[in-house]
């Protein structure tokens, strides 16, 4: 992984709160994304789209559901400053554990 690129990723505050949000809960589905941010789908997918193909994020599809996750070859030093990050408290509390829109 790139140190700028990876810097790049995370100056835009969307992708910053997707990636945080994804590494809080390990892995969320676009529509709890969606929701939480109170973005649009198209802006969202968009920016997962830039994620995943730096290397940042890797999705899983479960039915018509894509679900998303840290990318498992991301780079330990990538991690620890998400850890980091994750430590403020602020950016957006992540959707409830009990409750998804497509469960």
């Amino acid at each position: 992984m790139d140190q700028v690129q990876f810097f790049k990723c995370l100056a835009d505050e969307t992708r910053l709160n997707l990636v945080l949000l994804v590494t809080q809960y390990q892995e969320l589905c676009v529509c709890d994304l969606t929701e939480k941010l109170q973005l649009s789908q198209p802006k969202i997918s968009r920016h997962l789209a830039l994620l995943r193909n730096q290397g940042i994020l890797q999705d899983r599809r479960k039915g018509q559901w894509v679900y998303y996750r840290l990318h498992e070859q991301l780079p330990t030093w990538c991690r620890e400053i998400l850890a980091l990050l994750q430590q403020n408290d602020t950016f957006p509390a992540a959707p409830s554990t009990t409750v998804h829109c497509c469960d």
